[in-house]
Formats: C-alpha cells, structure tokens, sequence
C-alpha cells in the first residue's frame, strides 16, 4: 500500500457526536479544500426492530457508537483537516500512526450496516412472560423457543394442570 492510496481509517469521537462530527469533518473538507484527500465519511448503522408498548418501531442504532469511517488519501494535510476537526479524539492505530482497515474489514462493516432489520427481543429461552393479548391473556409462562425469522416465541403455559406448548406473537408476550 502506498501513502497515497484511498484507504478507509476508524476515527475516534465523542461518543453520540458522530452525527455532529461528519457535519463538522464536512465543512472543514471544503473549507480547507481537501475534497482530493478526503473522499467519504460513513457512520455505520443498523435497523433494528424495536417491541415496546406492544408496538413495532423499526429504530436505526449506530453499529460502532463513538467511532466514524473515513476514507482518505494519508498525508500530513489530510490527517491535519480530519485530526483538528472539533469532536475528534483521534485516529484508531497503534502509536501516533493510524492503522488502515483492509478491504475485507470494511466490505463486512458495509453490509452489516445495509442488511435487513433484525428484531430485538425482550426475552430470553427460559425466562417468565406474561400473556398480553388473545385467548390466553393474562397467563404467565415460561419462554420455550424463540423464532426471530417469524416474530414468533413458544411458551410453555400450565392449562387444566398440565404443561402445554403456545405459539404466540411477540406482541402477544410481555416480560415480568
């Protein structure tokens, strides 16, 4: 790799001021005119599907909280324009000398940042929930199985006196 390669770094900020930072990294780009150094400033982020409340969000969470991809030519005027940008505490590396991510490193933090919304879910295998809608409203179970390809879980609820095995809803089921 040479120095005058276009090469992705991690840049350290404070944390919940990436938003901030690509606006200020931004500015200073074309302020300084270092468009032909500084190429794209990428803060990887990921839906999620959220149940609260009984309700679906689809909420958008910062991969790497803290932490903005930058792409750019390495050089004492680019590492000046990105080092100096208020909000920045530096450039991950060893030492005083920022460590380039490699091409595979990059892809993977790309596509996990493009990929579907994965559910949250607010319980694990094993743990009690409370039925919240449907015909078993109101009985406590213990989670069973989990399904976050169908947004199902099965639980394990005690009716007439014996186990037996419920398939609900997320939206059905509530922690205690």
């Amino acid at each position: 790799m040479k120095n005058g390669d276009k090469l992705w770094y991690i840049v350290h900020t404070y944390s919940g001021y990436e938003e901030r930072v690509r606006k200020a990294l931004e500015q200073r780009i074309k302020f300084m005119d270092a468009e032909d150094k500084v190429f794209k400033i990428k803060i990887p982020t990921e839906e999620e599907i959220e149940i609260r409340s009984g309700q679906r969000r689809t909420v958008t969470k910062k991969v790497f909280p803290g932490y903005v991809l930058v792409q750019m030519k390495m050089g004492d005027e680019s590492w000046n324009v990105v080092r100096n940008t208020p909000g920045i505490t530096g450039f991950v590396g060893s030492g005083n000398k920022p460590t380039p991510l490699t091409e595979e490193e990059v892809k993977s933090i790309l596509q996990k940042a493009e990929g579907t919304p994965q559910v949250k879910v607010g319980f694990r295998k094993g743990e009690s929930i409370r039925v919240v809608d449907g015909p078993f409203t109101d009985f406590v179970g213990v989670v069973d199985e989990i399904n976050v390809a169908k947004g199902k879980v099965k639980v394990m609820l005690t009716l007439f006196g014996r186990e037996t095995s419920v398939e609900l809803d997320f939206l059905q089921a509530q922690r205690l």
